[in-house]
């Protein structure tokens, strides 16, 4: 199974059984994204280091307007979609195995964290996982300390304040604040 295929399969957010096929290969891609985040986090990096390391994890160009403060880590990398002018402070964690896309000019605080998978409520099917990914519009702002759950969808130039764990999509053009997110203002542009 190639990226794209593992991509679309993941997209269709079908459970992944505990032990199938598939589910080694999320462990697969999990040992290459310890060497490459490795080679990241343990040694200054130049920009461009930085943009030819993210582009080699996601196996996909990123745009030379990129920019992350390390460490960062993630425990597939494969499924992360980045735009223009995106910059990641450091200490972010992504599991991205059910895909993260994050938009152009997206600003992501310290210390957060997105979560594409789920397990199965049932004990007996606990270890299967359950993707859902997590889209991230333009110009979104996400402070320090956010934690982003599965299926979330934040939309063109929303505010996460630091802290927030956000649970359900947030709109437009709105801040969201608190445990669990909630709607506090809009944003008048």
């Amino acid at each position: 199974m190639n990226v794209e295929e593992f991509r679309k399969i993941m997209a269709s957010g079908e459970c992944v059984r505990a032990g199938s096929k598939l589910f080694e290969l999320f462990h697969k891609y999990s040992q290459e994204a310890l060497k490459i985040t490795s080679k990241l986090n343990n040694k200054y990096c130049s920009p461009s280091e930085i943009i030819e390391l993210i582009s080699k994890l996601t196996e996909q160009k990123v745009d030379e307007s990129f920019r992350l403060f390390p460490p960062f880590y993630t425990d597939c990398g494969k499924n992360i979609k980045i735009g223009k002018r995106v910059f990641i402070n450091a200490c972010c964690r992504f599991q991205d195995q059910g895909g993260i896309v994050i938009g152009d000019d997206v600003l992501i605080g310290h210390n957060t964290t997105i979560a594409t998978l789920n397990h199965d409520l049932n004990p007996e099917r606990r270890g299967d996982l359950i993707p859902k990914p997590v889209i991230i519009g333009n110009k979104v702002w996400i402070g320090a300390d956010c934690t982003i759950l599965p299926g979330v969808k934040i939309e063109d130039g929303a505010v996460v304040g630091a802290a927030s764990v956000v649970t359900k999509n947030v709109a437009k053009n709105t801040v969201v604040v608190g445990n669990p997110a909630r709607v506090v203002r809009s944003i008048e542009c």
